[in-house]
């Protein structure tokens, strides 16, 4: 098993879904508490497919689990702008989320990273 702590786009990950947990904590309201868990699950769901990915004995696996935390990214978007848009967070909050450095990396500049 690889270090997956020594990858740079694992401790990106890592850092987005401390920091979303935080933002998402601080919503409040029962009305709110289904976007308050996505939001949560999908920005631990980035870094946990990292991990497992790196656990897989084919570049092929290790792409496919890349492909479902990008995926999580993308659904943590929305729900992000989703928050944003009803006015859940601030906007210190939504770009403090750290999305837009790690949506820099799709697909092509994950795997720079990775590799």
């Amino acid at each position: 098993m690889s270090d997956f702590k020594k990858l740079k786009v694992w401790r990106k990950a890592h850092a987005l879904a401390l920091d979303v947990h935080r933002i998402a904590t601080g919503i409040r309201g029962s009305d709110n508490a289904g976007l308050r868990n996505q939001m949560i699950r999908a920005a631990m769901s980035i870094p946990t497919n990292i991990v497992e990915g790196t656990g897989q004995r084919s570049g092929k696996e290790f792409a496919r689990f890349i492909g479902f935390a990008l995926n999580s990214a993308t659904e943590l978007e929305s729900h992000l702008m989703l928050a944003r848009g009803l006015q859940l967070i601030d906007a210190n909050d939504f770009e403090s989320s750290h999305l837009p450095r790690l949506k820099c990396g799709r697909c092509s500049t994950v795997c720079k990273t990775l590799c």
